[in-house]
């Protein structure tokens, strides 16, 4: 077979049988390719694939209901029209007597980059075109907090982070890129939909080049490449916020602040300064009262500030920062420390929240993009935000706040998940197995064995990726592939449309979901829809099989990075923002209405409830991982060979290890109140004392899958992450850290298991 064209979240590429094996090369046009295309070369036929349908023993052979042997249960293979006939009467059970309200659409949308088999948009479409709706979930894991605060301050997180300032004009015209949780390339290699020209390393080199000065404010000094040649100044995980305000009230006090700027363009300064100086509550805000909260010295605060007046300067935020409890705060004062500074809407100045944290962000957009399949109409108007998953399942009918509403929980019945593993982005595993438990019925659409799918009362075998054929592209990504399979489908596994097709024609709704089409005609249809909006801009495409057969289409671009800021700073009066008075709030009044203590009407520092202390002494930062996106193919090659022993590797610095008589490579347990993780350990000082940080995505490997404080064995620290929201207005994810004690472990719990086929009863 020859080389055929194909794309993924980290790049696109082409692909050709190699015995067992792929042989990977990358896009002939990307200057920087991601090596987690390695991940691709070995999964196609991996032990861990899906390669039939099956159910679980306890819920056949005693019908749907809570069961607490979810994780820990047999499974039996079962034909393909065993399981559509189940999955069918199982939907049609629920919604008859209970309503699609109890029925949840869960998906989070990475399972491929192609733009028609994107899992998110199959499951709630069938959802909507079968049963009439879902309860769905809105915002993100990685930005849920930032989602919902941008709005009320400045704009959306779209218009902030996608059209917000450029790495053109940064590499062009910024003085100072002032990054809170760095600029780490592990994160800005990937992007939704796919990402064919990786160039944040080349920008960064031009601007450093040039005479930029990269700052880097994080306990991590990876989380600045080196090609930024950078300065690292550690901080205490999410403490972040004191130190912007100790930066506010240095440049307010020593007139550096611009204060014309925040009269003219901002809502609320002298309420903040009310703060700031202590005016409200007797506490100044200064560089000392910062020091003994974040761990940077007072001198160095002051220095900074002073060093940031009069500069060209860009303030970054990472996400990271809001995947925390009170999270909304950074990015509220990122914003703000931006407005100090006088820089919104300036060349290569202002705010960019989230810059480096996709490969969408800083980047031009194209003038005409592939569409996206239609989902449908939902009827049902009950949603959760994504992270409140477990809180739902638990506590159904309870009430809930989130944005200013006051909200109650559904009552799910039935769970319905495709391209997704919350036991990757949840937390506190233990209790997700127990909200779990919880329902009557949890059917899951997967190619490999994750937890999720080991919690599953069906198991439906999807197809991968590399086994479809699909078309790929993104907003900010100036080319559009053909992706064409690499390889026939896996045992009895099928693509989630072809799942979904047979189960609406099992309810009489087949033309419903379908509209007649095959999924090469969805492509092509998809592919005319873009090709007539191009013609309507002037610019001619070769039809759609021609497309197929040369593999990747250029796209015409517009740069309008910094768009709306530019206008607003030239115009306020013309071109408000999208807030209550058209300028960017300092103080909200919106928010202030609501009356939330974990997040009032102006910026604050709030002290998490979880500090170490003599039990859990460390914080541990489970950020994302370098090997993989998310949880995907973590057996892959790539993701395989950065481990140790099998396991997910731990950084700690060498300080807190000497004093635990824990040496390099030897293996470790992490452990809270929460439950316990084994990893293997290396020693760096590019960590700051205090602090651990163990990478997500390892799979869920518990000893005990039903205990109430699991040991994983492979290093998800998951296990011991926290599972509460930022705070009652965003309800975002706050797993980003947590405390956690460090041991030398010295037992055995045999090999990691994650990877293994379940054990399964011959097929009925």
């Amino acid at each position: 077979m020859p080389p055929v064209t194909h794309s993924s979240h980290w790049g696109a590429f082409t692909a050709a049988p190699a015995g067992d094996e792929l042989h990977i090369t990358p896009f002939s046009g990307d200057p920087d390719p991601s090596p987690l295309l390695d991940n691709f070369t070995d999964v196609l036929r991996h032990p861990a694939r899906v390669t039939r349908p099956m159910v679980r023993k306890g819920w056949l052979e005693q019908g749907p209901g809570p069961d607490a042997r979810r994780g820990a249960d047999e499974y039996i293979a079962i034909s393909w029209a065993q399981a559509l006939d189940l999955a069918a009467r199982e939907l049609q059970r629920v919604s008859e007597s209970f309503g699609p309200q109890a029925v949840f659409g869960g998906s989070y949308g990475w399972s491929s980059a192609g733009r028609f088999h994107h899992a998110q948009s199959q499951v709630h479409r069938f959802l909507n075109t079968t049963i009439g709706g879902y309860v769905r979930s809105v915002w993100s894991y990685s930005s849920a907090a930032a989602s919902v605060i941008l709005p009320h301050i400045v704009a959306s997180q779209d218009e902030i982070s996608r059209r917000g300032v450029s790495w053109r004009e940064i590499a062009e015209h910024s003085d100072i890129v002032l990054s809170f949780g760095g600029l780490a390339l592990k994160n800005s290699q990937v992007a939704s939909g796919g990402m064919s020209e990786h160039t944040e390393r080349g920008y960064m080199r031009q601007a450093a080049e040039r005479g930029a000065q990269f700052i880097s404010i994080s306990p991590l000094r990876h989380d600045l490449p080196d090609e930024a040649a950078g300065e690292w100044i550690p901080v205490r995980p999410g403490t972040d916020a004191a130190l912007m305000l100790a930066l506010l009230h240095t440049l307010w006090r020593h007139g550096l602040s611009d204060e014309d700027f925040l009269a003219r363009y901002c809502t609320g300064w002298p309420t903040l300064v009310a703060s700031l100086n202590g005016t409200q509550d007797g506490t100044v805000r200064d560089a000392a009262w910062a020091e003994a909260i974040c761990g940077v010295p007072a001198a160095h605060i002051v220095a900074l500030a002073q060093r940031l007046h009069g500069k060209r300067v860009v303030v970054t935020v990472a996400h990271s920062l809001q995947r925390a409890q009170h999270g909304e705060q950074p990015v509220w004062l990122g914003m703000v420390l931006a407005a100090a500074l006088g820089q919104p809407g300036l060349p290569g100045g202002g705010y960019a929240y989230a810059l480096g944290a996709l490969g969408h962000y800083g980047k031009a957009f194209n003038r005409v993009s592939f569409p996206s399949l239609p989902q449908g109409n939902n009827g049902v108007d009950d949603f959760i935000p994504v992270a409140r998953i477990a809180d739902m399942l638990l506590n159904p009918g309870a009430p809930f706040d989130f944005n200013g509403q006051r909200r109650r929980y559904p009552h799910i019945k039935l769970a319905w998940w495709a391209g997704g593993n919350p036991f990757h982005h949840h937390q506190d595993l233990a209790r997700l197995r127990h909200a779990f438990c919880q329902l009557d019925t949890l059917i899951v659409h997967e190619h490999s064995l994750t937890a999720t799918a080991r919690h599953a009362d069906l198991i439906l075998p999807a197809t991968m990726t590399l086994e479809r054929e699909d078309v790929g592209g993104a907003p900010t990504d100036r080319h559009v592939f053909a992706m064409h399979p690499v390889a026939a489908p896996w045992g009895e596994s099928r693509d989630d449309f072809a799942i979904f097709r047979d189960i609406a024609a099992r309810l009489g709704r087949e033309e419903a979901f379908t509209e007649g089409r095959t999924v090469r005609e969805w492509l092509q249809h998809l592919y005319g829809q873009m090709q007539k909006k191009l013609a309507q801009e002037g610019v001619n495409t070769p039809d759609f099989d021609r497309f197929w057969q040369q593999g990747v289409l250029t796209l015409p671009q517009v740069d309008d990075g910094g768009r709306m800021m530019r206008r607003f700073r030239d115009d306020p009066d013309a071109h408000p923002l999208p807030t209550p008075d058209g300028k960017i709030q300092i103080y909200s009044a919106t928010i202030a209405s609501f009356n939330y203590a974990d997040c009032p009407g102006h910026p604050v520092w709030l002290t998490p409830d979880e500090q170490p202390d003599a039990q859990h002494p460390l914080w541990l930062i489970a950020n994302q991982p370098a090997t993989r996106l998310h949880s995907q193919l973590d057996y892959g090659r790539h993701s395989a060979r950065h481990k140790q022993q099998g396991k997910e590797v731990c950084m700690m610095h060498p300080t807190d290890a000497a004093a635990r008589g824990i040496t390099e490579g030897a293996m470790i347990m992490l452990h809270n109140l929460r439950g316990a993780v084994l990893a293997a350990v290396t020693l760096s000082e590019n960590i700051m004392p205090g602090v651990v940080q163990l990478p997500t995505g390892a799979w869920y490997d518990p000893v005990d899958p039903l205990a109430a404080r699991p040991l994983c064995r492979h290093g998800n620290p998951n296990v011991l992450t926290r599972d509460i929201g930022t705070s009652s207005l965003g309800q975002g994810c706050s797993g980003q850290i947590t405390v956690v004690q460090v041991s030398l472990f010295t037992g055995d719990v045999g090999e990691v298991q994650a990877f293994v086929p379940l054990n399964q009863q011959e097929r009925l």
